[in-house]
């Protein structure tokens, strides 16, 4: 694999450099490249919480691994899981615009029980999903133990941002499943 530019992996790229963990090796691929079922699971313009928890017949919630919150910007990295099994179904780096929010939405983002997808589906807020890349990614120490990988692989992700009825930016997010999604 080749190394591209690392704003393709933002916000993922900020919290490695914040934790000081090196970033794994990564390519951007096109979307017809990928594998099934990560194909059907990243390439759409849904949002992943709804997509997820259809794929897996199970509602999901957040484990937290880190975040950071200054002023009106709010980023964290997180595993999302099945509330049925435990089982993580998604790596997730987020960077949201709090000030773009209505006070309750914000008032449950910064509870971190919910993803941001269920949040906005929940609240009627009006909002579009676009996917801006599609890569693949080596698993690293930091993926495998989050996903329970035992030996190197590869993964698929996507960089997504989603955006208000106006076209702004309420998130930019990471997001790579584990192998395994069947």
């Amino acid at each position: 694999m080749t190394s591209v530019p690392t704003s393709v992996l933002s916000p993922l790229d900020n919290f490695h450099r914040r934790h000081g963990r090196p970033l794994p090796v990564f390519e951007v691929v096109v979307a017809e490249a990928m594998p099934e079922p990560d194909r059907s699971l990243l390439v759409h313009d849904r949002d992943m919480t709804r997509t997820l928890e259809r794929h897996h017949g199970d509602t999901i919630h957040l484990r937290v691994l880190s975040r950071f919150h200054e002023g009106d910007l709010y980023g964290r990295e997180s595993i999302l899981q099945l509330d049925g099994t435990g089982r993580p179904v998604e790596f997730g780096a987020i960077r949201i615009h709090l000030d773009l929010f209505p006070e309750e939405s914000r008032r449950l983002i910064l509870e971190e029980r919910r993803p941001l997808g269920g949040i906005l589906n929940n609240s009627g807020i009006r909002y579009t999903s676009r996917p801006t890349a599609f890569f693949r990614i080596e698993s690293s120490s930091f993926f495998d133990q989050e996903f329970g990988i035992q030996g190197r692989c590869v993964l698929h992700g996507r960089q997504n941002a989603l955006r208000n009825a106006e076209g702004r930016v309420l998130a930019e997010i990471i997001e790579i499943l584990p192998p395994n999604q069947g």
